[in-house]
Parts: structure tokens; C-alpha cells; sequence
């Protein structure tokens, strides 16, 4: 298990939209896809770039750099030039604030 890291409040990422978590160790993009809310390890595993703020489509966010496209459920590489997935987290509504859990 990890641990529980505030992101943002409840209802403050709209659809379509993303918040940032930054730890010492990562970055943690989530996305809120029509009211269900995805987090992931923001950086492309092709060549490390930003996730956030590329293009959402669906279910996929699309890296702005060179155009893999990352599944927000799995973190699976869709498309080339990305084979590796990306990390996934649990996210979850606590107290009205938005948490994300993240290994220790």
C-alpha cells in the first residue's frame, strides 16, 4: 500500500480537464474523463515528455510531443512511438478533496 496525497477539491477538475501532483519522487497527471477521474505517472515513456495538457480523446490522452497515445484506465502504450505503459494510480473522493495513492 502507499500513501494518500492530496490533489485538488472535489469538483474543481471540469470533464476533459487535468490537475498536477508533484512529489519529490514524481508526477502524477489526473484527468477527469465525463466525471470519472484517471491518474497516471506524467511523462511519456518514449521520450519523457509532458502528458498533460496533450489532447484527450475518449479515454486516451495523447502526448503533445510526438503523438503516442496512453490509455488513462491502464496506462497501456497505444500507439507508436510509445511501447511502454505509463503508471497508474488509485484515485479516490475523500473528505470533498480529490486523493491519489502513490507507492511509498
Amino acid at each position: 500500500m502507499g500513501k494518500w496525497h492530496d490533489v485538488t477539491a472535489e469538483g474543481d477538475i471540469e470533464p476533459g480537464g487535468f490537475a498536477l501532483l508533484e512529489t519529490d519522487d514524481l508526477t502524477a497527471a489526473v484527468f477527469n474523463v465525463d466525471g470519472t477521474l484517471y491518474a497516471i505517472e506524467d511523462v511519456c515513456t518514449h521520450d519523457g515528455a509532458e502528458l498533460a495538457g496533450g489532447p484527450v480523446v475518449g479515454d486516451q490522452v495523447v502526448c503533445p510531443r510526438h503523438g503516442a497515445r496512453f490509455c488513462l484506465r491502464t496506462g497501456r502504450a497505444l500507439t507508436p512511438p510509445a511501447y511502454a505503459a505509463v503508471q497508474t494510480f488509485p484515485v479516490r473522493i475523500h473528505a470533498g478533496r480529490i486523493e491519489v495513492e502513490l507507492p511509498d
